[in-house]
C-alpha cells in the first residue's frame, strides 16, 4: 500500500535525520551539535580523542516496494563536505539515514571509506541497500549502525 506524504515530507525527513544522528552520537559519549554551514550537518568530537567529525547527512523516505532502492549521492556534495571540514579542522563523514519499510537504519562512516567502497562514475556514487550490501555493511568494523523496527499498533 502506498503511503501519501505530506508536501513537506522530505524538508521533515532531513531535519528527522539530522536529529536522530544527532541523538545517537550524543548517546554514545559524543560531543556534538547542529550547524548551518554548506557541507556538513553536524560536528561531532569522538568520545576520548582527539578527532573532530563533520558530519553531512543524507536521509530518505523509501516507499512501500522501493526499500531496496540505493541513494545517490553526488560527488559534489562530498566537496562541499571537505571544503567545509578543512575550514573547521574535521574529518568527513558521512551519516546515512534511511527510512525504508519496517525499519529505519542509520549508517555512519567517514567519507574516505564511502568512496572506497563505492568510488562511483564522475558525478554520482550509490549506496547499495540490497540484502548482499547490507550483510557486507554490518560486518564492515568501520561502519556505526542503528536499526529502529517500526510498526503501528493503532494508526488512523
Amino acid at each position: 500500500m502506498k503511503l501519501s506524504k505530506s508536501s513537506r515530507h522530505s524538508k521533515i525527513t532531513g531535519d528527522f535525520g539530522e536529529s536522530i544522528v544527532l541523538y545517537l552520537l550524543s548517546r554514545h559519549g559524543f560531543e556534538c551539535a547542529k550547524v548551518d554551514h554548506t557541507g556538513i550537518d553536524l560536528i561531532a568530537r569522538r568520545p576520548n580523542s582527539r578527532e573532530v567529525l563533520g558530519i553531512s547527512v543524507k536521509s530518505r523516505s523509501r516507499q512501500v516496494g522501493t526499500e531496496n532502492t540505493h541513494l545517490a549521492l553526488p560527488h559534489d556534495g562530498f566537496v562541499k563536505a571537505k571544503a567545509a571540514c578543512d575550514a573547521f579542522g574535521c574529518t568527513p563523514y558521512i551519516a546515512l539515514v534511511i527510512d525504508a519499510g519496517q525499519r529505519i537504519r542509520v549508517f555512519l562512516l567517514s567519507l574516505r571509506h564511502l568512496q572506497k567502497l563505492f568510488p562511483g562514475g564522475r558525478k554520482v556514487s550509490a549506496w547499495q541497500m540490497s540484502e548482499p550490501f547490507l550483510r557486507k555493511y554490518y560486518a564492515d568494523p568501520r561502519i556505526a549502525i542503528f536499526e529502529f523496527a517500526t510498526h503501528g499498533e493503532k494508526w488512523f
